[in-house]
């Protein structure tokens, strides 16, 4: 395996689903794994949610969803966002839930002559896409028409759930509206994770967390489930006043050890965090020695390769904790977003691919993709 790759703790995403699921007061659990379950790995992760008992998926596009039935998914899987017309024949190949939100993609839809369920979107305030509440009395009678299209659920998504509660409150009753129109015994779903924790009292018949389920937001309870290891690929002494990296943006400034860790901004760690971001090590077992030696990046974040400052020569079996399971301010995805003045959501989603990923739960190894 490549001696660089992404460890995720199910006990982890455990955690961070029960806390999501008892806030909302016990309601359903829509898994959210668009993105590639945001950077983590969608097919592993989305296997373990619905062994958690989610009561099915989500994703963004059709290929996601492909993927997903081909490792032998069968569960229920929404297709997020706004269905385009031309996407109505994959929905039925590949036995989606559909959100709509345009009559053109309901109409092509109930062209195929086959009956399928669908969940309606309204847009209570976030201004993408969606029906307008006020024409729900227009949209149901519409869909009454449609022989082929069974409504099963309804929703609509907050704008800033996590910060401002008028506009929130205002979202909330416009989704009301809505629901007053339909009338009970859909499936009606409105919370984020901001929703989930902020007005988890509307959680209706389920929430939808994203970033809280990979637990990417801090002073929640909530917790990273995973971590980027890597192990060096060289580590040499250099002289007083050699340069290192692109730019020679850093420069030693006496004899210091220097360790190459074979990831970099194509592996999703952001180019600009260089000379500002750290990396950790434990010398011998966490549990042995449970503070870390932490290393500063030096230099600039490669294509391929970082190097980082170590204060002393390690062996090319040491294990780096690139991305750290914590909120850091220099060295977790959280730390790297505020350090790049972005999101977490974004180094998350930005994860490579081609990074390796292993799963654990209970401290034990179950899946690992390559």
């Amino acid at each position: 395996m490549r001696p660089a790759w992404l460890e995720v703790n199910f006990d982890v995403l455990a955690h961070n689903f029960n806390l999501l699921r008892t806030t909302a007061g016990h309601v359903q659990v829509v898994g959210i794994v668009k993105a590639n379950a945001y950077g983590h790995g969608a097919v592993e992760v989305g296997k373990e949610l619905l062994r958690l008992g989610a009561w099915g998926l989500a994703v963004a596009t059709t290929q996601e969803a492909r993927e997903l039935r081909r490792a032998g998914i069968k569960a229920r899987i929404l297709l997020m966002g706004s269905l385009h017309p031309q996407q109505a024949s994959e929905v039925l190949e590949l036995d989606l839930i559909p959100s709509i939100s345009t009559l053109e993609s309901a109409e092509a839809l109930n062209a195929l002559g086959k009956a399928v369920a669908v969940h309606l979107e309204f847009d209570t305030g976030m201004g993408r896409v969606g029906f307008q509440p006020e024409e729900a009395p227009l949209i149901k009678e519409h869909f009454a028409r449609y022989e082929n299209l069974l409504i099963q659920g309804i929703y609509s998504h907050f704008a800033d759930a996590e910060e401002d509660e008028p506009w929130t409150r205002e979202q909330i009753a416009r989704f009301q509206q809505v629901q007053q129109v339909f009338g009970p015994g859909y499936f009606y779903h409105l919370c984020n994770t901001a929703g989930t924790v902020n007005y988890g009292e509307y959680g209706l018949s389920a929430v939808r967390p994203g970033i809280g389920l990979y637990g990417l937001l801090p002073n929640l309870g909530l917790r990273p489930i995973a971590r980027l290891l890597a192990k060096p690929t060289q580590v040499k002494e250099l002289p007083p006043g050699r340069r290192i990296g692109y730019g020679g943006l850093y420069t030693t400034q006496g004899r210091e050890w220097i360790a190459t860790l074979p990831v970099g901004y194509a592996d999703g760690m952001p180019r600009l965090v260089f000379n500002r971001a750290t990396v950790r090590y434990f010398s011998g077992s966490e549990a042995q020695h449970p503070e870390p030696c932490i290393c500063p990046v030096v230099g600039r974040v490669s294509m391929d390769q970082i190097t980082v400052r170590v204060p002393a020569p390690v062996g090319l079996d040491q294990v780096f904790e690139v991305a750290t399971p914590d909120f850091s301010p220099t060295s977790s995805l959280w730390g790297w977003a505020e350090l790049t003045g972005t999101v977490s959501y974004e180094p998350a989603v930005r994860l490579s691919p081609r990074l390796p990923r292993v799963y654990l739960r209970d401290g034990v190894e179950v899946a690992r993709v390559e």
